[in-house]
């Protein structure tokens, strides 16, 4: 039986169990990444359990807490015991499914539930070679912006580590008075995220990169930061990018960060997962003039539906 005492919170010491467990089930959208986890540990007080052949998650966001689907092999009892623990312990929308193959599971042990699609958090995946090259028609306005960018600015690729990351705290520094992430809770936690995976980037397992550029705002010689992203495996075919930031100083910076990072990891993985659009005015948009080539979609079971069937 589940017990709420067999919670506890994720840290980074639990980088081992993590990584054994997802070694068998490599996981398809990035909250359940287990740097996700440790740098948003703040914002959504993530928690897990053991319990036999499975991995138990939750999350907490302003007081709402929601369960997973178990991690491990497909087993009706733990599914439907996670199911009735989340009515119990958890909000008015307890229950989440995070993959197609784990809906079309529930969908078979339990007909009559209804799942709702969670739109704000679908998360975008692109062929690596389509953001690396932008081939054809469907990317020549993005090709255009790029090729003004370089026009205008001057720029140098590099490495994210320990030798800039003073540097890049003083870039976020600059973005965050930019965009006053004092402000906006959203900003302002991912701040501090950031700040975390800057803190824990080796033992996280994250790479990064960052473009400086020469466009008369001053700077050091080699030129300052613009943009930066921060990128990590996901699964055997899949990178994911957690964090990406520009300044305006140079336009279209954004989209030569994209670039720079996929070709950067093309050769590694097919497939770059870009995350969610969290809802966010013209983010959904920016992120589908990229073109997708498949969404990984997350569900939520209602509360009151649940109780219903359980």
């Amino acid at each position: 039986m589940i017990r709420a005492e067999d919670f506890s919170p994720v840290t980074l010491e639990d980088r081992d169990l993590f990584a054994s467990w997802y070694r068998a089930f490599p996981q398809l959208h990035s909250d359940n990444s287990f740097a996700n986890m440790v740098c948003w540990s703040h914002y959504a007080h993530y928690r897990k359990a053991v319990a036999g052949r499975h991995l138990l998650l939750s999350s907490t966001v302003g007081g709402e807490t929601r369960f997973r689907f178990p991690i491990g092999p497909h087993d009706e009892e733990i599914t439907k015991e996670v199911m009735r623990f989340s009515l119990v312990q958890g909000g008015s929308t307890p229950f989440v499914v995070f993959n197609g193959d784990d809906r079309n599971y529930l969908a078979g042990i339990c007909p009559e539930l209804v799942l709702h699609p969670f739109r704000s958090f679908f998360e975008y995946v692109y062929r690596t070679s389509d953001l690396a090259t932008l081939p054809g028609k469907p990317y020549l306005t993005i090709r255009h912006q790029l090729n003004r960018f370089r026009r205008n600015c001057s720029s140098v690729t590099e490495a994210l580590g320990p030798g800039n990351r003073a540097e890049v705290r003083e870039f976020l520094g600059r973005w965050c008075d930019w965009r006053d992430c004092e402000a906006d809770p959203v900003l302002s936690n991912e701040r501090e995220a950031i700040h975390l995976a800057l803190d824990h980037q080796e033992a996280l397992g994250l790479e990064g990169l960052l473009i400086r550029v020469q466009d008369g705002t001053g700077g050091t010689a080699a030129g300052r930061i613009g943009a930066m992203a921060i990128f990590q495996e996901l699964s055997p075919d899949t990178a994911v990018v957690h964090f990406e930031k520009g300044l305006p100083d140079c336009e279209g910076i954004y989209r030569a960060v994209n670039q720079e990072t996929a070709l950067l990891l093309r050769d590694r993985y097919p497939f770059i997962n870009r995350e969610s659009d969290l809802g966010v005015p013209g983010l959904r948009e920016a992120k589908e003039r990229y073109h997708p080539h498949h969404l990984v979609r997350v569900y939520y079971a209602r509360h009151s539906e649940m109780e219903s069937i359980l």
